[in-house]
């Protein structure tokens, strides 16, 4: 009888264990049968989509220690803020634009974006230069949100532990890192190598004897360092109603600014509902005004009526796609105007311009073979600006963040806080030539359009956003063009060569553009001329029968990761 027991508890045991192999047989068939298809530079489960590797690479990691999309997108902008630290920071402000889960119709955006301080200069928009410079001085500091905006996403979609998301960061600030590529090809430049050394911003980058960091120095922020390591432990309290508030304000009165302690207890972030623009198969859920969502749906509106397939990139179709776009480019500078806080401007209401009906009757004033001067687009000629990063993530739950976050221009105010290590925004420069005036506690206008597109079957996703100051609309409405429309793969969408219309009606290319292309629109009528600065960046993740592809663009040197 004993044997008997003995024999029949080993079949058990060898039945269970063919059980077991047969499960993980069929779960490992199971996997390889669901991505078939999928090439090796594709991911199966996640991504993260960031200006550079290691930042995107951290914000991945934070998602397989089981964090939320909102947790990996915190990780990966504050590791941005060391790697790129003249686009955005804990100084300045971000849009994040979030769906919690995989298929959601309703999204959520959360707007942390800088404010009008209470006391500002009367006379502050006189100040606005009328051409391509630096907006620099504590007269343009707007009130910071980005670490408020941290704390009101990370509460209500945060899985990790708020201080989890700044260890990374911390360790990379006290321990240094190479100078990024990036950020030492932009110290090259003349223009930002003056104003580093001019200004407070050469504490950081700068050697001993004053010159500016270069290829293979290290790069360390020991004071932010140890701002960081207080807001891991006590919250965004410490920065908002704490002592590196009153150091980070007595800095700011040093260098001869307006903002009190006031100003930042009283910051609130604002919670909307995003915009919903149908495009064809796909629902494209953007940020309303104060951000640019409005004029990249109007552009896409636009296009959308001209029914664009991979054809249109043919011969002759080819001129006549960039003619057909650049006029509607043309449209959306003339609407910009009508981009303010909804709050402080309740007359401006621009949510006519995600409205299909408008761009069908702006569509019928653009002709096929002509363009016009200023007037008919209603423009109003303004210099451009530059700056801004964008992060990109889709998580294994299908929770998305699409996130753009800046101090506005090239290092901001350039103004650096010595007892923070914080750099300071010059955001209020964005009321130049949009606003005859500013209010206390205002938002201004933005071109900052983190988006969140859905297919109407509710299979595939597209998480978007650009930077680049004034070209993030242009960067961000060619790229969903390109992809959605023209038949180009993610990766092929982004790196196209670009076409923007500036301030004053110009049209400019980037230097990989079609040559052919430029001089037939110039045969049109378009005013052709050689711009300097493209400093347009698209980073983005897609969900495409099951295959995740994730692209950090090359302009910038990014580069995705994800599993």
């Amino acid at each position: 009888m004993a044997r008997y027991k003995t024999w029949q508890l080993g079949c058990c045991l060898c039945i269970g264990l063919l059980g077991a192999i047969l499960s993980i047989c069929l779960c490992i068939a199971f996997d390889v049968f669901i991505h078939r298809g999928c090439s090796e530079d594709t991911f199966k489960k996640a991504a993260v989509s960031a200006d550079s590797q290691l930042c995107s690479e951290i914000g991945r990691d934070i998602l397989l220690q089981g964090g939320s999309a909102v947790d990996g997108a915190i990780a990966a902008l504050l590791c941005t803020s060391l790697v790129n630290p003249q686009s955005m920071g804990l100084g300045g402000g971000s849009i994040f634009t979030v769906r919690d889960t995989f298929g959601e119709s309703v999204l959520y955006c959360s707007f942390s974006r800088e404010t009008v301080p209470q006391l500002f200069k009367a006379d502050l928009l006189k100040g606005c230069p009328t051409s391509v410079t630096f907006i620099t001085g504590s007269q343009w500091i707007g009130v910071p949100g980005e670490l408020r905006g941290y704390e009101v996403v990370h509460r209500q979609y945060g899985k990790l532990p708020w201080a989890k998301l700044f260890e990374p960061t911390i360790r990379l600030a006290r321990e240094g890192f190479p100078l990024p590529p990036y950020l030492g090809r932009l110290l090259n430049f003349p223009i930002i190598e003056n104003l580093v050394k001019a200004t407070s911003l050469c504490e950081v980058f700068c050697h001993k004897n004053k010159t500016v960091l270069g290829m293979g120095d290290i790069l360390k922020f020991p004071k932010l360092a140890e701002t960081m390591e207080t807001i891991a432990e006590q919250g965004a309290d410490a920065f908002y109603t704490g002592q590196i508030g009153l150091d980070l304000i007595q800095d700011v009165k040093a260098a001869g600014g307006t903002l009190t302690m006031e100003d930042l207890k009283s910051f609130q972030v604002r919670v909307e509902d995003a915009w919903t623009v149908p495009l064809g198969d796909y629902q494209m859920h953007i940020p309303p005004p104060p951000a640019g969502g409005a004029m990249l749906a109007f552009i896409l509106n636009i296009i959308k009526g001209f029914h664009f397939t991979p054809r249109s990139m043919e011969g002759d179709q080819k001129v006549l796609t960039y003619h057909y776009y650049i006029e509607a480019a043309k449209f959306a500078k003339g609407q910009r105007r009508r981009v303010r806080d909804p709050v402080f401007n309740p007359k401006k209401d621009a949510s006519y311009m995600k409205d299909s009906d408008f761009a069908d009757q702006i569509r019928v004033l653009i002709s096929n073979n002509r363009t016009y001067n200023n007037s008919y687009y209603n423009i109003t000629p303004s210099p451009d600006r530059f700056g801004t990063t964008h992060v990109s993530v889709l998580a294994e739950d299908g929770s998305a963040v699409s996130v753009t976050s800046t101090i506005n221009q090239i290092f901001g105010a350039a103004i650096y806080s010595p007892r923070t290590g914080i750099i300071l925004n010059n955001e209020l420069a964005d009321f130049c030539f949009r606003a005859e005036s500013v209010s206390a506690g205002e938002q201004p206008p933005s071109s900052m359009a983190p988006a969140i597109l859905s297919s109407s079957s509710g299979k595939n996703t597209l998480v978007i956003g650009g930077s680049g100051g004034s070209m993030i609309t242009t960067a961000m409405a060619l790229s969903i063009m390109n992809h959605l429309w023209l038949g180009m793969s993610l990766k092929e969408a982004i790196a196209a060569p670009v076409v923007f219309v500036d301030g004053n009606n110009n049209v400019n290319f980037e230097p990989a553009f079609d040559k052919s292309v430029i001089e037939a629109l110039k045969v049109i009528g378009h005013r052709v001329t050689d711009y300097p600065y493209f400093f347009n960046v698209v980073n983005a993740v897609a969900k495409e029968d099951r295959c995740i592809t994730a692209v950090s663009d090359g302009r910038k040197q990014g580069k995705a990761a994800g599993y």
